[in-house]
């Protein structure tokens, strides 16, 4: 199951609950501002969150993550490389922005790492290396349910930012191309910043 909340904090981002029905344990991907929402959300619904997943460091995306870690004490998990923009503030936009955000002792993954739920081992989420964005940008994708939640590096329509800090464009038609436009059609493509679309729907409006 994946519900989506809208939060908003210097921007307005997509964050994602993918909880597993059965025994309502499940990850929470991007948490980028008003934790105490969130916390809410989750109370609400009696979920079991188990980890905190990121799919790239910028701090629209992570800006609800120390408070989470804090309140439910549960790890977070992102890239090898995410340390260049979690711990430095200028690189993860956030100083830009009139905030010094920082995020320290997170859990690495690497392309190819199954992301799992502790009590339900078969609940999982592949993680696959998309940079371009930025050099840390990865994807979480379910075969299961057919559903990826692929961050920054597409949208509805369009493509991420790659005039950032660590930001290529040829990287990041190659991860879209050989990454995103590989999965399945009907798989559902969850980003940070636009509305759900398909990866098929985007094949045909690719003209990058």
């Amino acid at each position: 199951m994946v519900i989506e909340i809208s939060v908003k904090g210097y921007f307005e981002e997509n964050c994602y609950f993918y909880i597993d029905e059965r025994s309502k344990h499940g990850f929470v991907i991007d948490p980028g501002a008003q934790a105490g929402r969130l916390l809410a959300v989750i109370m609400e619904n009696g979920w079991t969150i188990e980890k905190i997943l990121l799919t790239h460091g910028h701090f629209d995306h992570m800006g609800a993550v120390n408070e989470l870690r804090d309140v439910l004490n549960i790890p977070v998990f992102a890239h090898k490389r995410s340390d260049e923009y979690l711990l430095d503030a200028r690189k993860n936009l956030s100083a830009l922005c009139g905030q010094a955000l920082t995020v320290d002792n997170v859990r690495y993954l690497d392309d190819g790492d199954e992301v799992t739920l502790d009590v339900s081992p078969d609940f999982s989420l592949k993680t696959i290396y998309v940079p371009g964005h930025t050099t840390d940008s990865v994807m979480y994708y379910s075969e299961r349910e057919h559903v990826a939640f692929v961050g920054d590096t597409i949208f509805k329509g369009s493509i991420g930012n790659y005039k950032y800090p660590g930001g290529n464009l040829k990287d990041l038609q190659r991860s879209i191309i050989d990454r995103i436009f590989t999965l399945p059609d009907e798989t559902v493509l969850c980003s940070g910043h636009s509305e759900q679309t398909t990866a098929g729907k985007e094949k045909l409006r690719y003209r990058y």
